[in-house]
């Protein structure tokens, strides 16, 4: 049974949204990391579910889909292939990437995504222009849709990563 005391959540005293935001999405994607990090080889690209999608896979489209929401999508900016994640309606992955590569995305990601909620208001509006043509959510909706992004795959991952014999639960890194 886990020590709940020691659950490496955010301190539950935050009050402040952003603040709050930002150490949830450290929470994820630290225990994104823990999971890749103890796959290799085969395991990283050879699928154990129905649905057929890769750690590897998954990895890419959690990086990819935090610029689409907060680079292109609330600041407006132009990124490189958006949807580089997606090829035939499926999580793609090109031969010529590995892991590391992914997760020093995923670090300078974190560094853009922490840097858009030290700086803006939750409650402002994405910029016309990017991935917003005529709807613009607010900072604070977006930050709820990354969230479930996170929690709803990083749930998905776990069932892969305990079938190829590697942690479950929740870590303390």
């Amino acid at each position: 049974m886990a020590d709940l005391t020691t659950f490496p959540e955010p301190n539950s005293a935050l009050s402040d949204p952003a603040h709050l935001f930002r150490e949830y999405l450290r929470f994820y994607r630290n225990e994104l990391v823990r999971r890749i990090t103890a796959l290799s080889g085969d395991t990283l690209t050879t699928s154990a579910v129905p649905s057929e999608w890769t750690p590897l896979q998954m990895l890419t489209h959690l990086v990819h889909m935090e610029q689409r929401w907060f680079v292109w999508g609330f600041l407006g900016r132009a990124v490189d292939a958006p949807w580089g994640d997606h090829q035939d309606g499926r999580w793609h992955v090109s031969a010529d990437i590995d892991a590391e590569t992914l997760l020093a995305r995923l670090d300078d990601g974190a560094r853009r995504t922490d840097e858009v909620l030290r700086l803006h208001r939750m409650d402002e509006l994405a910029t016309l222009g990017g991935r917003f043509t005529e709807e613009q959510p607010t900072l604070i909706w977006i930050c709820f849709h990354v969230l479930q992004e996170y929690a709803r795959h990083l749930g998905h991952l776990d069932v892969a990563v305990e079938l190829a014999g590697g942690p479950t639960g929740e870590g303390t890194t």
